[in-house]
Formats: C-alpha cells, structure tokens, sequence
C-alpha cells in the first residue's frame, strides 16, 4: 500500500520547498532581539542571544541557498509560487528576515549589521513595489484571497527605522515608516471586512491572524526610535492597540489550539517576538507592576513557542512532511 509520503516522492522537496520557509527566521531573529533586550533589562551574566543570533543566521543561509537553488533549478515554480495571490506575500519575508538579522547584530557587530540594513532596506522597497503593483493591476485576486499575510509586505517597511535611526539615517527611515503605516490602515480595513462579512479562514491559515499583532508592536517600536527614545501619546496608541490585538487573539485560542501542525505555525512567532519587545520597552518607560509581570509572561511564553515550534518543525522534516506539494 502507498503511503502519502511515497506518493509524493517522486516530485523531489526542492521544487516544492514553500517561500513560507523564511518565516522561520523571523520568528528566530525576533526572539534573538527578544532574548538580547532581556539580558540588558536583567542583567544576566550569559548571552544566550549570542548563540541565538549565530543559529539563525545559519538558517536563513541555509534556506537562501536551498530557495537559490530552486529557482535555478525550477524556475518555474518559483514564478507560480510569485504568482500566487497567497503565497506572493511571503517573499518579502526574504528582505524582513535580513532586517531582523540586522537589528540582532547591530550591538555586535555593526558593520555587518549596516551592509545587512542597506541591503534588506533596499530589496524590501523592490518587493514592496512589485506587490503592490500587483495588486492595482490583476486579474485574479478576489476577497477571500485576502488574509492577514497580506501585512508582510508592509510590516517590513515598518521595521526599517528600528536599526535605521541608530545607524544615522533618520529621513529614510521616516520614509519607510511613512509607506508601512499608510498602506497598514486600508489593509486593516479590507481584512475586517474579509473578517465580519466572508467565510472564516481555512485552516491552514488560521495561524496568520497573529500577524495582526506585527504592524502596531513594530510601529511602536519604530515610532520611540524615530523620536529618539521619547514615550509620546502616539507611541501609546500604537502600543496599547497592540496590546488589544494581543488580548482579542488569545480571546480566540480554542480556535488556534486544535490546528494540525504546518509550517504557517510560524506566523505565531515573529508578532509575539514584537509584542515582548514592546512590553520590554513600555517596561524601560513607564515601569510599574504590570508591565513588570507582563514582560516575564511574554517572554516566558515566547521561548516555549519557539522553542516548540523548532521541534515540531524538525520532526516534520524528519517525516517527510515539509516540501511536499500541497
């Protein structure tokens, strides 16, 4: 009798190696950034962001010269997979991915974090500008093609200024900033109709909706580091709406709770990564017990789905259930 995984076999994991892949390292490069501010904001003696930093610089490596080689190779799924009203969303996870990275080594090593800003900066515009052209000009995409991944190619534009202001280049990062958060609103508008008035995600996509959670967490991080550290009101509009989001998802986790694994599991990552890093920094503002107990529950709760989401994702390669056609 054939199994599923011998059905598939013959069409080789490379072809079908999903661009999704890359939201793997911006759940690892959000933790890492996560894990460093904690170090600073404790004090711990060990830097385990190190370590996590080297880890997931070795797997966007891996998974940039695991996608070259497919597009070299088969060319032809990448050019569908690009045309994909879903999946076309997940190729600026490419450029986000190198963003993240940038952030994490900034303190470290900073000019690898530069040549890794400007490159990520840039090709994060290109994506953006391909997408949305896309978008205004198709033939193919209707309603319920819309899903939260749709935030990615913006929320990238978001992150620019995190690593930007620091390296010297506020009025680029004002300019990345100014694109990410005017195109977040109609985005938000369109998916809430997609939401209250259309058929529920299918499941595999279930996971996405805690990309909601990324543009305001990013936006208010982005938004203290172009004022210069400064906790203004627009800052706390950003963060408590983050908060909210926070709130309103795990209202919802009986939902989330019975999905079978997938690599979309992923998409849970990178927005609590962001929302941890924002408590952090309420934490260094304003203080007070409640942030005080929130970053610790974050935090606390980030590393075990991570770090749970590495095992089930292992596992899932070791059965033969990444990369196969869908």
């Amino acid at each position: 009798m054939n199994t599923p995984l011998a059905s598939t076999a013959p069409h080789g994991r490379l072809e079908h190696m999903p661009v999704s892949l890359f939201s793997i390292v911006m759940g690892l490069a959000g933790t890492t950034v996560a894990v460093e501010k904690a170090e600073h904001l404790w004090g711990w003696s060990i830097a385990p962001s190190a370590y996590l930093l080297a880890f997931t610089a070795t797997v966007y490596v891996l998974i940039v010269f695991a996608y070259l080689a497919k597009f070299v190779l088969h060319r032809q799924h990448v050019i569908a997979e690009f045309n994909n009203p879903i999946r076309m969303s997940f190729f600026p996870s490419m450029s986000i991915g190198m963003l993240l990275l940038s952030i994490a080594a900034m303190s470290r090593y900073p000019e690898i974090s530069l040549y890794l800003w400007a490159i990520g900066s840039a090709v994060q515009l290109l994506f953006t500008l391909v997408i949305l052209s896309n978008w205004m000009h198709h033939e193919k995409f209707q309603v319920q093609h819309s899903n939260p991944a749709w935030f990615i190619p913006i929320v990238g534009n978001i992150l620019v200024p995190v690593a930007g202001v620091p390296m010297g280049f506020p009025e680029l990062s004002w300019f990345y900033f100014s694109v990410g958060i005017m195109m977040w609103t109609p985005l938000l508008a369109v998916l809430l109709n997609r939401f209250f008035f259309h058929p529920m995600l299918p499941g595999k996509l279930v996971p996405t909706l805690f990309i909601l959670l990324a543009p305001p967490a990013v936006g208010f991080i982005a938004w203290v580091k172009l004022h210069n550290g400064v906790l203004d009101d627009v800052a706390r509009i950003f963060y408590y709406f983050a908060l909210f989001t926070t709130l309103l998802l795990f209202s919802q986790m009986k939902h989330f709770v019975k999905l079978t694994f997938a690599l979309p599991w992923w998409a849970y990552s990178f927005p609590m990564a962001a929302m941890t890093i924002a408590s952090t920094l309420m934490l260094e503002k304003v203080g007070g017990i409640f942030f005080a107990v929130l970053v610790p529950v974050l935090m606390t709760l980030l590393v075990l789905l991570v770090s749970m989401l590495v095992v089930r994702t292992l596992l899932a390669m070791k059965r033969g259930q990444i990369c196969v056609p869908e």
